[in-house]
C-alpha cells in the first residue's frame, strides 16, 4: 500500500467465530468492506457502494479477543469507480504481537461521477 488511509478497529468476540474457533471469513470481509467504504466515500465525497471484491487472501488466523484493524487506501480512481486496497492486521492484546492476517481489493462505485478535484498524491 502506498499511504495510510482510514483504519477501522474492532475486537473479535465469540459470536464472530467459525467452527474452528477463529474469526469467520465473512466477518473479516465485512470489516474490510466498511474500511473500503470510508476510504471511497472520502475520495468521492458522495454515495458509494461495493461492486465487488477480489484477491482476498487469509494468511493468518485471528483468535477471539484479538484486536483487528482494517486499513484502506484508494489505489485507483476512475470516473465513477475506485479500487481500494484493504489490509487487516490482528493484534494479540496480551503480548502486543501484530501480524498481517488478511488483504484484498474492493471495487467501489460512486452514485455520481467523481468530482474533478485532483486525486490525492501518495
Amino acid at each position: 500500500m502506498t499511504a495510510a488511509g482510514p483504519t477501522i478497529a474492532d475486537v473479535v468476540f465469540p459470536e464472530q467465530l467459525n467452527h474452528r474457533g477463529t474469526l469467520f471469513g465473512g466477518a473479516a470481509m465485512a470489516l474490510m468492506d466498511r474500511a473500503a467504504f470510508v476510504a471511497a466515500s472520502r475520495e468521492a465525497r458522495g454515495d458509494v457502494v461495493c461492486a465487488g471484491a477480489d484477491g482476498i487472501e487469509f494468511s493468518q488466523p485471528i483468535s477471539p479477543g484479538d484486536l483487528v484493524e482494517a486499513t484502506a487506501v484508494v489505489e485507483r480512481r476512475g470516473r465513477r469507480s475506485m479500487t481500494v486496497s484493504v489490509v487487516v492486521v490482528a493484534e494479540t492484546l496480551r503480548t502486543g504481537e501484530r501480524r498481517e492476517a488478511v488483504r484484498g481489493l474492493f471495487h467501489m462505485v460512486a452514485a455520481e461521477p467523481l468530482s474533478d478535484i485532483e486525486a490525492p498524491q501518495g
